[in-house]
Parts: C-alpha cells; sequence; structure tokens
C-alpha cells in the first residue's frame, strides 16, 4: 500500500476531465500538490490548495520548470501523473503536419521529458523510504489503434512503449511507473479535437470512476492498468434529448417521408454539471474501490482489449 498522506505529487493536465478529479482525490488523501495546465485561471478555479505552474508541455524547457518547482515547493517529489491530452479525427490523407506536431508534442514528447526530469527527483525519494511512482494515460487505442485516430493512436502508442521500457529500466531505482488504458470517457476531450469532427460515440465511462480508479491503482501499489482493469466502471449517466431532423424531400416515398418527420428521442451523456448532481462522490468510490490488483490482473488474463467496449472503442479522455 502506497501512503499518499503528505506525498509530493504532480499532476500535469490537472483541469482536464480526468486530472481535475484526480488532483481532487489526492488532495482528499492529504498529499501536496503541483498542478500543471495552461491556463493559471483554470488552475485556480479548480479551489484545490496547490502550487500552480501554467505552461506548454510542447516547450522542451517546461519539464525541468515543473519539477524543480515541484521539489523547491514541496521538499522533494513522489510522484508524477500526467493526465494531459489532445485528440484530432479524422483520415490519414487529411492530417496536416501541424496537427501531427500537437499530437506528437502533447500526447508523447511532453509526457516524456516529464518523466525524464522527475527521474533524479522520484529516486531521491525512493533512497528516503518512499515509494516513487510516474503514472501516464496512453489510452485504449495504444491496444487497438482505431480508424479515424490513425495518428492519434500513434503518439499513444509510442508513449505506452516509452511507458513499459522505462517501468523495467526505473525499477532498479525503486520507481513505480504504471500506465492506465481506459476506453472513451465522457470528459471533453473528444468533444474539441484540434482538428476533424468528433464522431458519434457509444456513452463512455464515468470521469469520476476512471480517475478513482487510477488513484485506487496507485495506492494497491499495481504496476500496469489495461483496458480490461476499467470494465466494471459504470457509463457516464444519460438524458433524452430529442434526435436531429432528418431533411424531408418531395419525391420521398410516402414511408420513408412519415419516418423522417416522426419525433425522435436519443439518448445523450449528461453534462458535466448535470452529471456530477446525478452522480454521487460516494457511488464513484464504492465502484472503484470493488477492484484490486488481483482483480485486474485475473481479468487481464482471461479477456482481450477487443472486449472491452460493446462498440467499436474510443479515444481515452486524458483532458
Amino acid at each position: 500500500m502506497t501512503n499518499l498522506e503528505g506525498a509530493s505529487i504532480i499532476v500535469v493536465g490537472a483541469t482536464g476531465g480526468l486530472g481535475r478529479h484526480i488532483a481532487r482525490m489526492l488532495h482528499e488523501r492529504g498529499a501536496k500538490l503541483t498542478l500543471s495546465a495552461r491556463n493559471m485561471t483554470n488552475l485556480e478555479a479548480l479551489g484545490i490548495p496547490a502550487t500552480f505552474v501554467p505552461g506548454d508541455l510542447a516547450d522542451p524547457n517546461f519539464a525541468r520548470t515543473l519539477v524543480a518547482t515541484a521539489v523547491t515547493a514541496n521538499g522533494r517529489l513522489d510522484g508524477v501523473i500526467n493526465a494531459a491530452g489532445v485528440v484530432a479525427f479524422g483520415p490519414v490523407a487529411e492530417l496536416t503536419n501541424e496537427t501531427l506536431e500537437q499530437l506528437w508534442q502533447v500526447n508523447a514528447a511532453g509526457p516524456v521529458r516529464v518523466m525524464r526530469a522527475a527521474t533524479d527527483s522520484l529516486a531521491k525519494s525512493a533512497e528516503a523510504g518512499g515509494e516513487p511512482f510516474v503514472v501516464t494515460l496512453s489510452g485504449l487505442v495504444a491496444e487497438s489503434p482505431t480508424n479515424g485516430l490513425a495518428a492519434y493512436s500513434a503518439v499513444k502508442t509510442a508513449l505506452h512503449a516509452f511507458t513499459q521500457v522505462a517501468a523495467r529500466e526505473l525499477r532498479r531505482q525503486k520507481i513505480r511507473v504504471l500506465d492506465a488504458r481506459p476506453g472513451h470517457t465522457e470528459t471533453e476531450l473528444s468533444r474539441h479535437p484540434i482538428a476533424g469532427e468528433t464522431p458519434k460515440f457509444p456513452t463512455g465511462y464515468l470521469p469520476e470512476a476512471v480517475a478513482a480508479r487510477i488513484v485506487e491503482a496507485i495506492v494497491n501499489g499495481e504496476k500496469d492498468l489495461p483496458s480490461t482493469a476499467f470494465t466494471d466502471i459504470p457509463a457516464a449517466p444519460t438524458e433524452t434529448v430529442p434526435a436531429p431532423e432528418h431533411p424531408v424531400d418531395a419525391d420521398m416515398h410516402p414511408a420513408a417521408r412519415m419516418a423522417a418527420e416522426m419525433s425522435l428521442e436519443v439518448a445523450t451523456p449528461l453534462s458535466a454539471q448535470s452529471a456530477a448532481s446525478a452522480q454521487s462522490v460516494s457511488s464513484v468510490r464504492s465502484a472503484s474501490s470493488a477492484h484490486s490488483p488481483s482483480s485486474a490482473d485475473a481479468s487481464a488474463g482471461t479477456q482481450s482489449s477487443a472486449s472491452t467496449l460493446s462498440a467499436p472503442p474510443a479515444p481515452d479522455s486524458s483532458t
């Protein structure tokens, strides 16, 4: 068991859909936080006592500044969680250099630089009797690259590969490296792509429950969180709304015209505010507490990643 009380932890992407919940849960467990995101105003709006470090993961010097600030503020560094990310949709032929570069810098190169910059400080934590860790979120696409998400799948797979090697190398310094690969989660990540249009996805996981599962994995000393470790996470609450109207053509068959003119309703994920009121914190924690390292390992051995969703896989929601 890893004790988070008084632990100095960096959360990158702390204002995102998963990062904000992870940061809040760490604070509730007594951690001393250094929170990072692009916008200082959004960091302050979290209302979480912490050291704030606004910055851009694409800046090669940012990682060193972030780690140095955390060590200065709290005297040491015990953990790093990379929860930042951006997504882009569309076919390979429409991928631009600018989109590819941004995906690479935010989703892969940035987290790699942060891990590299934090290694010495985390090793010192281990020498002092701590249980240091690094968490990355490569997501389900690292296991199952997805059509329409070629570049996103590629950079997340690169992050996963780096994390696997880092886990083996840093184990010698008693630094635990954990990669989390949840499926589609109902955050703003997929709703605000940097390129392309968001396709229609089935309702994803409840963000609070995914965050709680990751925090529990940190506490329980788990060493990997494959997509199968999230299969029991509850889906986000939905609401019924009018379906988009279909155009009616004068030359349509009468039956087709009647169908197009019918008032239909569809289920859609609740807004963030509505979902928060619909799902209590206690139920979220109950869902996550049902997991243990042994049950996660067992499910990973009996299920394939393709069986984790009833519909085609969608991106993880890092932010």
